[in-house]
């Protein structure tokens, strides 16, 4: 055990961009994170609320070794591979670390007698919308191996709640954004693939200007849709998730998103509004495995656990701009 009165909570991928939120947010409820990362996408300095574990979810011994020590009394599980393209260039890297990365936690927590699992999925396994906003009864057909992965995991998590072997909260996100109200940590990706960087990173001249990936969308200007949740009200969510199985709760699925979806064009039109400053754009293709638009339903959540989103897309925009300006030491325009 850890000698505090805090509950543990293992967070795997707890120092990365969401996991690294939720782990602030434990600690702010009362829990202790204990974060397990192997550092191939997740920051060292973003583990700063609990005690930190480096290792890999593929690596079982060293998984039930960390489950041994702390003890905790539920997971939840971020790491992953998480980049749509690289998925359909590399899916067999997706099946290894986000299946069998997770077979290998689920097995382990079996063996340690942990059976509450808080796990993020994705929009990305509900494929094509055939109804926007998007509820937890659309059907799932995803387009790529990232969203294939992710519903893979999905399946495994609903055969042991009916082997009675593990209760889970699924938390399928749309797009998360933003970064802490502190600018303690916020997005920090190598390389960057997410769209509100990206365009930050133009309007600073860190790049030469941001692709906008198909213009031609069956949407209101012709650029995908998306739906922008902010990264700590997504943390609350898998707080609230975690105390519904600590309170006994079933299992049971949630979009998390804000019901609003904005478009790439009304997004860049956003962030030269909070930040001042243009963006040059350019056109190019689709990309495969893109959906034209991704809006959630999140009545469930909210009915359910209470969830609330309470930052706008401007709150969003203006906590990533302030984090992005540290990062890289941006300063006023001449």
């Amino acid at each position: 055990m850890t000698g505090t009165t805090m509950p543990p909570v293992l967070v795997t991928g707890g120092a990365g961009y969401i996991g690294s939120h939720t782990a602030m947010r434990l600690a702010e409820t009362g829990f202790q994170p204990i974060v397990f990362d192997n550092l191939s996408n997740g920051h060292r300095d973003f583990v700063r609320w609990g005690p930190f574990e480096e290792g890999d979810i593929r690596d079982g011994d060293r998984v039930r070794a960390v489950l041994e020590q702390y003890r905790p009394c539920a997971i939840i599980h971020f790491a992953a591979l998480i980049e749509v393209g690289e998925s359909v260039r590399f899916p067999e890297r997706f099946y290894e670390v986000n299946v069998g990365g997770a077979a290998t936690v689920l097995a382990a927590a079996r063996r340690a007698g942990i059976d509450k699992f808080v796990f993020s999925s994705t929009c990305a396994t509900y494929g094509t919308p055939q109804r926007l906003p998007m509820d937890e009864s659309h059907v799932q057909a995803p387009l790529n191996p990232y969203g294939h992965s992710k519903l893979m995991v999905e399946t495994m998590l609903r055969d042991m709640a009916g082997a009675d072997e593990m209760r889970s909260v699924l938390l399928r996100y749309f797009n998360a954004a933003g970064a802490s109200a502190a600018g303690l940590i916020g997005e920090d990706h190598e390389p960057e693939t997410h769209a509100i960087p990206l365009i930050l990173d133009a309007v600073a001249g860190r790049r030469p200007g941001f692709a906008i990936f198909g213009s031609d969308y069956p949407t209101r200007d012709g650029t995908a849709e998306r739906d922008y949740v902010h990264v700590e009200d997504l943390a609350e969510a898998h707080v609230l998730a975690l105390r519904h199985l600590l309170g006994g709760g079933a299992s049971r699925s949630y979009n998390v998103g804000t019901g609003r979806g904005t478009t790439v064009r009304e997004l860049i039109a956003a962030v030269e509004a909070v930040t001042g400053r243009a963006c040059p754009v350019r056109l190019a293709e689709r990309r495969d495995g893109d959906a034209a638009a991704l809006v959630a339903e999140p009545a469930r959540l909210m009915a359910e656990l209470g969830w609330r989103p309470t930052r706008d897309l401007h709150a969003i925009l203006g906590s990533a701009w302030k984090w992005h300006r540290s990062l890289h030491a941006i300063g006023e325009p001449a």
